[in-house]
C-alpha cells in the first residue's frame, strides 16, 4: 500500500516529480562511462541489425541472380550444368554453399537434391533436401516425399514410409496428399505392415474419393484384406 501511494505522490506532485528527475540528472552526471557505455551497445545493436538487413537483401539478389541460369538448364534437363555450374554461372551446389542464409539458397538445396536424386546419388539428395525448410504448402512435403523416394530406392523402407506419412501430413491438399499415402502404402507394404497400408489406402479412399488414386487405392486395399 505504501509503495503504491509513493507512484501517486510523484505522478501527482510535481515537487517530487522534479526531485526524482533531478536525482536522475545527479547519477547521470555522476556516472558517465555506464551511461555512454549503454547508449553504445544500443546504438551497435541497432546498426548491427540493420546492417544485417541491408546485407542480406543484397545477398539474396546476388543469389537470385546467379539461380536464373542454374533453374534455365534445370528445365532443359542439363543437370550437370544446374549442379555445378557453366564456368560463367554458379550452379545449384555453389549456391546452396555460398547464399546458404538466403531464400534462394536454401531453394538451391532442393533443387540440388531433386538433381542427386535423378542422378541415383540418393543420400547426397537426402543430404540437401533434408537442409530445405520452406512453409509453403506444396514444395515442402514434396521435399519430403523426394527424401521418401531416395531411402525407397535404398530399400530403406520404414524411413520412406515416416517421410512420405510427414509429406502426407503437411498440409494436406486434394492434389497431391493422395500420392503421397499411396506411397506410403507401397512402402508398408514392403515392411509386411499391410495393417498400416491399409489405413493409407483408407485415407485416400474416405478423403480423396475425387482423386484419380481412388479406384487404384480401393484395389490395393481389398488385396491386403483377409478374405473369409
Amino acid at each position: 500500500m505504501a509503495k503504491t501511494e509513493e507512484k501517486k505522490d510523484i505522478l501527482e506532485n510535481a515537487e517530487v516529480l522534479a526531485e526524482k528527475v533531478e536525482g536522475a540528472e545527479h547519477w547521470i552526471e555522476r556516472n558517465p562511462k555506464i551511461v555512454f557505455g549503454v547508449l553504445g551497445v544500443i546504438l551497435l545493436i541497432v546498426a548491427g541489425y540493420f546492417g544485417y538487413r541491408y546485407w542480406m537483401g543484397g545477398q539474396e539478389e546476388e543469389a537470385q541472380k546467379e539461380m536464373f541460369q542454374a533453374v534455365r538448364y534445370f528445365e532443359a534437363d542439363s543437370l550437370n550444368l544446374a549442379m555445378d555450374g557453366d564456368g560463367n554461372n554458379l550452379g545449384f551446389k555453389q549456391i546452396a554453399d555460398d547464399y546458404s542464409m538466403t531464400p534462394a539458397g536454401n531453394l538451391a538445396h532442393f533443387y540440388a537434391g531433386a538433381i542427386c536424386l535423378k542422378q541415383g546419388k540418393y543420400q547426397l539428395a537426402i543430404f540437401y533436401l533434408d537442409q530445405f525448410k520452406s512453409g509453403d504448402q506444396l514444395i515442402q512435403a514434396r521435399a519430403y516425399s523426394l527424401i521418401g523416394d531416395a531411402n525407397m530406392e535404398q530399400k530403406k523402407y520404414e524411413d520412406a514410409a515416416a517421410y512420405y506419412s510427414k509429406a502426407a501430413d503437411y498440409k494436406p491438399n486434394k492434389y497431391f496428399t493422395p500420392t503421397y499415402l499411396m506411397k506410403a502404402a507401397l512402402a508398408y507394404e514392403k515392411l509386411n505392415q499391410n495393417d498400416k497400408a491399409i489405413k493409407a489406402y483408407q485415407r485416400v479412399i474416405d478423403e480423396y474419393w475425387d482423386s484419380s488414386d481412388f479406384q487404384n487405392a480401393r484395389k490395393l486395399k481389398a488385396r491386403l484384406e483377409p478374405h473369409s
